[in-house]
Parts: structure tokens; sequence; C-alpha cells
């Protein structure tokens, strides 16, 4: 796969604050295309209808996709503000929307600028980040007198264990990054001398967080 790890959030998240008056709400949500940041805009949009300024800001993974509106607002000091948060906490596959309240008390440029930053900033801090990396699932099966001598190794390769069933022998479902996949599955047959079954599955993009 060769592609490179990336954060997101998980689902959607929001938050709000005040500022001389004005009302700030963030929205983030996890978004992969165009048409779902776009269908999430519309959303707030829709229930925002009496807001003043509806900003957003989005960052896809797929194609590099970037942008990002001032709804109104002077250039510069609402969607970039908004989109330079999202790039600096290092996320992909969102979108962030900022609705605002205006109540009556100019903010100036630079208190724009800090206002829709902060919106933003809430939003994150509010979500569930997930951090997607290329790994691979497996599937280990291998007696009870193995399981101890197993279990020491996995925490070796940073897996990420999904379940451990215990029945006639004990099966461990977990999920190991790819770069480690090949020396993980080395070291388990070593470990167990041969006697252990390992099933690897399919590459895929899943949260390590």
């Amino acid at each position: 796969m060769n592609t490179p790890d990336y954060q997101t959030v998980n689902g959607s998240a929001e938050a709000s604050f005040t500022e001389k008056k004005s009302e700030f709400i963030g929205y983030i949500r996890h978004v992969e295309t165009d048409d779902e940041a776009v269908a999430f805009i519309n959303d707030i949009r829709a229930m925002h209808r009496k807001a003043t300024h509806n900003v957003y800001a989005y960052i896809l993974r797929n194609g590099s996709v970037t942008r990002y509106s001032d709804d109104g607002e002077p250039q510069g000091t609402a969607g970039v503000p908004v989109f330079e948060v999202l790039r600096k906490e290092g996320l992909t596959d969102v979108c962030c929307v900022v609705t605002r309240y205006f109540g009556g008390i100019l903010l100036g440029g630079g208190g724009l600028v800090r206002a829709y930053s902060h919106s933003a900033k809430i939003a994150v801090d509010a979500a569930q980040r997930m951090i997607m990396c290329s790994c691979y699932p497996f599937t280990v099966t291998t007696d009870y007198n193995l399981y101890g001598k197993l279990a020491n190794i996995l925490p070796e390769f940073d897996v990420k264990i999904i379940d451990t069933r215990f029945t006639d022998n004990v099966a461990i479902s977990l999920l190991c990054r790819s770069a480690l996949a090949d020396a993980l599955t080395e070291k388990l047959i070593d470990t167990a001398n041969g006697k252990i079954d390992i099933k690897k599955g399919t590459e895929s993009f899943e949260n390590f967080a």
C-alpha cells in the first residue's frame, strides 16, 4: 500500500463560545468526499438559516483536496484560519463549519481570525481523534502452553488486539502495522517452533488511536 498513516476524527463533534456578544459554534465531521463535505455544510446552513455567517474549511485525503470559504466575512479572516487549524492539527478527511451569530460589536480583522481559529480548535478538541494506519489483520491460533510466550511478544510490535478466544486452543485476532507484519510473522513462528497457525488478511487502514 505504501501510503502514509493519517489522522482524522471519528463521527462528528461541536463546541461553542461567545466573543463580544457574537456566538460562534464550531462543527466538525469526518468526511471522505467533496459530496459528503458539501452535504455537511448544507446541513449546518439549513440548521442555522438566521446565522450571520456559516464559514467552512475541509481537507480530503483522496486527491489532496482543500476548500474554504469566508462566507461574507472580510477576506482571509475566517475560512483560512479554520483551514489552518485543521492543517496544524494534522487532520485530513475532515470538514469544519463555524456558525456566527453577530452580536452587534465589531471584532476587527485580528479579532475575527482569533475567534474563528478558536472555534475550529475547540471543535477539534471535542472530537474523538483517529490515527489511521496501514495494517494487516491476523488470526493467530496456538496451544495454551504457548499463549503466554506469544502474548509477551505482541507488545514489541505495537499490535492492536481485537479479540482473544479460548476454546480447544487460543485464537488471537489482531491488527499489525504493514511495515512490521513480516517481522511479526517471523518472530511468532520462531517462538512457537512452527506450532502455530497464522492467517493474514487483506491490507487496509484501521484506527490505532
